[in-house]
């Protein structure tokens, strides 16, 4: 049984900083770690996306770099959105509103939303994979979601 680890904008914003913090370096020895270990690793579009206008929008052409390359090291390690997924989501977000159990704010995207859709639409099976963020609250709500240090 393989893991997947859906990487969340936390832990690849992380592995896409320039500083060699004792973060930066724990999170990378933890990646390097799990693939060694078989893990895949996926980045989900929306996620990407996340992490990239920031990077963009801070002048980091540097973690851009990094970023791409981390999203395009293997085939189907970037995970685009289908319209399965986005339709989902919008079931996801609206069941959470009804239930009065919000994810983010009502004009909020839900990105959170949009990864679980993703991860429940896909052909993975779902009990092997796990969200590797640093806020598992919102996404435990649908899909296995723990901090990536707790990971193993």
């Amino acid at each position: 049984m393989t893991q997947l680890l859906c990487l969340d904008s936390g832990p690849l914003g992380l592995l896409t900083h320039p500083q060699r913090s004792y973060e930066v370096i724990a999170i990378a020895e933890w990646l390097s770690d799990r693939l060694r270990r078989g893990s895949r690793v996926v980045v989900p579009a929306i996620v990407y996306y996340e992490v990239k206008r920031e990077l963009l929008r801070a002048q980091k052409a540097f973690s851009v770099a990094r970023l791409d390359a981390l999203a395009a090291a293997i085939p189907g390690r970037y995970l685009p959105p289908s319209d399965v997924a986005l339709r989902l989501a919008a079931e996801l977000w609206a069941k959470c509103r009804r239930e009065g159990q919000p994810t983010a704010d009502a004009k909020a995207l839900d990105i959170d939303v949009i990864i679980a859709a993703q991860i429940l639409s896909s052909e993975a099976d779902i009990s092997e994979v796990v969200n590797a963020t640093s806020n598992p609250k919102h996404l435990s709500k649908f899909i296995t979601a723990r901090h990536w240090k707790e990971i193993s």
